[in-house]
C-alpha cells in the first residue's frame, strides 16, 4: 500500500499497564514517516519519557487519575466514576491541543473516552487499541447487567449520558460509548479473551503483544551458573505487597540451580524484606520482557499485559491476581494449561515452591506453552497493528 505521511493522534491515560502495550505501534508509525502526537501527562514520568523515546509529540493533557499514588477505590462504581470525571475534565484540553489542527485519525486508550468524544465531535475516525480483552456478543447482558446492579451504578450512567448529550459526540448511549468502539485492534494474544468465538471480528482484530523490538532496547545477562531463572513481578500498580515477597524469598531463596530476579515496584522498601538470598537479586523495575526471554518460570500478578508476555515467551506462570481483570485472567491460564493460580492469602512459600516444581517438571505445561508462544507470535503483532491503522487513513 502506498503511504501518505498523515497525522495520527494517540489519547491515553497515565497508567504504565495502558501505555505501554502501545508504544511499540507509535515508534513503528513514527517510523513509517507519520507525524504521530500522543496525549497524556506530562507530570508523570513512567509515561511521559518512553512516549518521547517513540518519537512522538508529548501532547500535554493533565489527568486527576490516582497513578502517582495509587489510591484506587475498591468500589468498581467508584473507579469507573474517576475515568469519568478524567474523560469530562480532559475534553477542554483535547479540544485546545487539535481543535485548530485535527488529527487525521485518532487512536485511543480504552480509558480515553475523551478522545472518542472529540473525534466524533470532529467527525474524524477513530480505532481503539485495546490493552485487554474486549466485549463480546452477548456482553453486556452476562457481565455488564450485573455491574448495573451496584450501588451508585444508575448515578454514574445518568452523568455519563448527561455530558454526552453535551460533549459532541455523536454515540450518546453509555454502553456503545463506552463499551462499543467503531473499530479495534486487541493489542492481546486472542487465547486471552472469553468468549473469543462471540466476538465481533468486522469491528475487533486480535493482533497480539506489540513487542517491536522492545527486547532488543533492553537488556539483561542470565547470570553464569545459573540452570533456571525465575522472575517474581506483581506489575506496577498493585506492589506494595511486602509479605508476599517475604513469602518468595523462603520459597524460592538458595532454591539449588534457581536464580531469581524479584521486582518488588517504587512503594515497597528493600529493608522490609530481611536478608536477601544469595541467588536474589531485587529492584523497583526491571526489563521484563529481556528477562522473560531467557526465564524458565513467572510469578505474576496476571494483568493482561504480563500474561500476554509470558504466553509470548512460552514461560509457565504462577499466577497470583491483585485486582479488577486479573482474577479473570489467572483463570484463563489454568485453564490453557500453562499456569498456576495462587491467591495472594494462599502464597505461602510451600505452596508456591511446590506450584514451582509442577509447573517446571511437567512435560504437558511445556508443550502448551510453546504452542501458544508459536500462536501468538503469529498474530503479527506491531507490524500489523501499523498496518491496519494505515489502512483505517484511507
Amino acid at each position: 500500500m502506498s503511504r501518505r505521511r498523515a497525522h495520527i493522534a494517540m489519547v491515553g491515560i497515565p497508567a504504565v499497564s495502558h501505555v505501554l502495550p502501545s508504544l511499540e505501534v507509535v515508534r513503528e508509525l513514527v517510523s513509517r514517516g507519520h507525524r504521530v502526537s500522543y496525549a497524556n501527562d506530562p507530570r508523570v514520568a513512567r509515561v511521559a519519557e518512553p512516549i518521547r523515546e517513540t518519537g512522538a509529540e508529548l501532547v500535554p493533557c493533565h489527568s486527576t487519575l490516582p497513578v502517582d499514588d495509587n489510591d484506587w477505590p475498591d468500589d468498581p462504581i467508584a473507579a469507573m466514576g474517576l475515568f469519568l470525571d478524567d474523560a469530562i475534565q480532559a475534553l477542554p484540553q483535547l479540544r485546545a491541543a487539535y481543535d485548530p489542527e485535527p488529527a487525521d485519525l485518532y487512536l485511543y486508550d480504552i480509558g480515553g473516552y475523551a478522545a472518542r468524544a472529540l473525534a466524533e465531535a470532529q467527525g474524524r475516525p477513530l480505532l481503539q487499541l485495546s490493552p485487554t480483552y474486549v466485549a463480546w456478543q452477548g456482553y453486556e447482558e452476562e457481565v455488564a447487567a450485573q455491574l448495573w446492579q451496584l450501588p451508585g451504578a444508575d448515578a454514574y450512567r445518568a452523568r455519563f449520558a448527561d455530558w454526552l448529550a453535551g460533549c459532541g459526540a455523536t454515540t450518546t448511549d453509555v454502553d456503545a460509548f463506552s463499551g462499543r468502539p467503531p473499530r479495534a485492534l486487541a493489542l492481546v494474544p486472542r487465547a486471552m479473551q472469553p468468549q473469543a468465538d462471540r466476538v465481533d471480528t468486522e469491528t475487533v482484530t486480535f493482533v497480539g503483544p506489540c513487542f517491536g523490538a522492545r527486547a532488543e532496547r533492553e537488556s539483561w545477562t542470565r547470570p553464569a551458573g545459573a540452570e533456571k531463572v525465575l522472575l517474581v513481578s506483581l506489575g506496577s500498580a498493585y506492589t506494595r505487597r511486602p509479605e508476599f515477597y517475604r513469602q518468595c524469598l523462603r520459597a524460592f531463596g538458595d532454591l539449588p540451580g534457581w536464580h531469581v530476579v524479584l521486582q518488588i515496584g517504587r512503594h515497597t522498601d528493600p529493608a522490609e524484606l530481611g536478608a536477601i538470598p544469595a541467588n536474589v537479586e531485587v529492584h523497583p523495575w526491571v526489563p521484563q520482557l529481556a528477562i522473560l526471554e531467557l526465564a524458565d518460570a513467572f510469578v505474576t500478578h496476571a494483568g493482561m499485559g504480563g500474561s500476554g508476555e509470558g504466553l509470548f515467551t512460552g514461560v509457565p506462570m504462577i499466577a497470583v491476581p491483585q485486582a479488577v481483570d486479573q482474577f479473570m485472567n489467572a483463570d484463563r491460564l489454568v485453564e490453557l494449561g500453562v499456569a498456576r493460580r495462587l491467591d495472594t492469602a494462599d502464597a505461602t512459600a510451600d505452596a508456591l515452591r511446590t506450584a514451582l516444581t509442577e509447573l517446571t517438571t511437567d512435560p504437558e505445561v511445556a508443550r502448551r506453552s510453546a504452542r501458544l508462544r508459536a500462536e501468538a507470535r503469529a498474530e503479527g503483532g506491531t507490524e500489523r497493528a501499523a498496518d491496519l491503522i494505515e489502512e483505517s487513513l484511507r
